[in-house]
């Protein structure tokens, strides 16, 4: 009796599996992407130049006059008043797939990534971040090669909120409507810039924070652990504005010519640099 005693301790005491850690990781991805998919989803329209609401006039903290264009809150509110509090979720199925299948790879090729890196000797710090932003690269790469037409099938279907359509439905019907039209390429629409943007992303966030954490704090200071903690979020932020275009050109590549009013809009050519 205590033999089978210890054994049950034994495995209510065991480790998490990979299992239901992958598991975990997919169910934490998939609130994340559903929770913040509303904020996309008004990005996207004001990037097709898709301005259903009139500027307002206030003041600068100086007191000048000028013209304010609707923030988020107002933007999301006439969503709702138009299509109820599901139409801020238009195009969510696609991203949610998108987010399981980008981490199930991300997870697979990190895996045989750390295996070949083991195996390597680094001798200075600056190769050792040159090799693992290299080995981030390939499984970036790979993600998004994965996930792309699932980027593209979610783009469309939010951009149908301009004119009203009901071309791009289910995920399915999406699949066949684009696959009809355009065939395999029309799923990788926007790939190029996209992929172009996230390697200048990744490249330029890792050695700023890495030259940074070497040269610019000081080892005799206190808090010097703490601030290279937070370098490289703060990298991300400074680095994302320079990369915002290409993905702007991206969205703007996938949302061309298929189809629905705001593909044809002359304002979705120039909108969103600002």
């Amino acid at each position: 009796m205590e033999v089978s005693g210890q054994a049950i301790d034994v495995e209510q005491d065991a480790p998490p599996t990979l299992v239901d850690v992958d598991t975990a990781v997919l169910l934490l991805g998939a609130g994340v992407t559903a929770f913040t998919h509303p904020l996309l989803y008004v990005k996207l329209l004001i990037q097709v130049g898709h301005e259903p609401l009139p500027s307002t006039v206030g003041t600068t903290m100086f007191g000048r006059r000028v013209l304010y264009l609707p923030g988020f809150f107002s933007y999301a509110q006439h969503i709702v008043t138009v299509d109820g509090k599901r139409g801020l979720f238009r195009g969510l199925s696609p991203r949610i797939v998108s987010s399981a299948i980008s981490t199930v790879v991300r997870s697979k090729v990190k895996q045989q990534v750390e295996i070949l890196s083991k195996r390597e000797d680094l001798q200075t710090s600056l190769r050792k971040v040159v090799k693992e932003t290299s080995h981030e690269m390939i499984i970036q790469c790979l993600s998004r090669v994965a996930t792309h037409p699932f980027h593209v099938m979610s783009v469309r279907c939010m951009a149908q909120f301009v004119g009203r359509e009901v071309k791009y439905g289910g995920m399915f019907s999406c699949m066949v409507k684009i696959f009809k039209e355009e065939g395999v390429a029309g799923f990788y629409v926007g790939l190029m810039p996209h992929v172009v943007g996230e390697l200048l992303f990744l490249w330029c966030c890792n050695l700023l924070a890495h030259f940074i954490n070497t040269y610019a704090v000081d080892e005799s200071f206190s808090q010097a652990s703490a601030i290279r903690s937070y370098t490289k979020f703060v990298m991300g932020i400074a680095v994302s504005v320079l990369t915002y275009p290409f993905m702007l050109v991206a969205d703007l590549m996938a949302v061309n010519n298929c189809g629905v009013t705001s593909s044809e809009d002359p304002a979705s050519s120039s909108a969103g640099f600002l």
